[in-house]
């Protein structure tokens, strides 16, 4: 009786053999993906994530100083506005 059957081994070497391709040809599949992804995305003309990062702090930084200038604006407006007890009266012309 024999233990191991050339057809088996054949067959055997043979989806070894697929399996291995089946493998190589998924990796460039995914290459081949990738760069039509980054090809795609160089296209659109996207920032960077450093570009990005750099806008968000300006504008940041620009909300921030106008919050200020708005602040010094309302208080030079409330130090200009005086009780009305505080007010000069006009003297009434004499007849």
């Amino acid at each position: 009786m024999q233990t191991r059957s050339p057809i088996f081994d054949d067959l055997a070497d043979i989806m070894t053999s697929a399996a291995g391709a089946a493998a190589g040809a998924g990796e460039e599949v995914k290459s081949i993906i990738r760069a039509q992804a980054d090809r795609f995305i160089a296209d659109m003309d996207l920032v960077s994530r450093e570009e990005f990062e750099a806008q968000k702090a300006l504008t940041q930084k620009l909300l921030d100083d106008n919050q200020e200038l708005r602040a010094q604006i309302k208080a030079i407006k409330t130090a200009g506005k005086q009780p009305a007890s505080a007010k000069p009266r006009k003297p009434k012309a004499s007849s």
